[in-house]
C-alpha cells in the first residue's frame, strides 16, 4: 500500500507532521498513522497557551482499534487548535494533512525543526 508523504513537511518516528512557516509550525498524524489507527473516532488536544515539548505527549487519539497518544515533534506554544476535529474526527482520516490538522504551535526553537524526519526518510521508514 502506498501512503501520502508530502515533500514540503517534516516527519518524527511517532508519526506526526509538522509544516513550519514564519516561526509556527502546524501539526497531525501522517496518513501511514491514520490508516494504522483505522476510523478514528476521539480525539484530545491541549489548549490555545498551553506548551508543549519536542518529543512529549500532547494528546490522544482514538479509534476503534486502539488509544495512541500523541507525541509533540517540536516544542512551542499552542497558538491554535482544530476545533473540527471535536466534532468530526473522520477529518484525520478523510484529510490528515488538510482538514485533519491537530495543533499549531508558535515555535520556541526552529532549529528542533532539523533533527526530524525528511520525507525521504520517513518513506523509508514506513516502507
Amino acid at each position: 500500500m502506498t501512503f501520502e508523504v508530502p515533500d514540503d513537511l517534516k516527519y518524527q518516528e511517532s508519526h506526526e507532521w509538522a509544516r513550519a512557516a514564519d516561526g509556527t509550525a502546524k501539526i497531525g498524524i501522517t496518513d501511514f498513522a491514520q490508516d494504522e489507527l483505522g476510523d478514528i473516532v476521539f480525539v484530545e488536544l491541549p489548549d490555545v497557551g498551553d506548551d508543549v515539548s519536542k518529543g512529549a505527549e500532547f494528546g490522544v487519539v482514538e479509534s476503534i482499534k486502539a488509544v495512541s497518544d500523541l507525541y509533540a515533534p517540536v516544542s512551542g506554544t499552542v497558538t491554535a487548535v482544530n476545533d473540527q476535529v471535536f466534532d468530526a474526527p473522520e477529518l484525520v482520516n478523510d484529510d490528515p494533512y488538510g482538514d485533519g490538522w491537530m495543533l499549531e504551535v508558535e515555535l520556541t526553537d526552529e532549529s528542533e525543526l532539523d533533527s526530524l524526519l525528511t520525507p525521504d526518510d520517513y518513506e523509508d521508514q514506513i516502507a
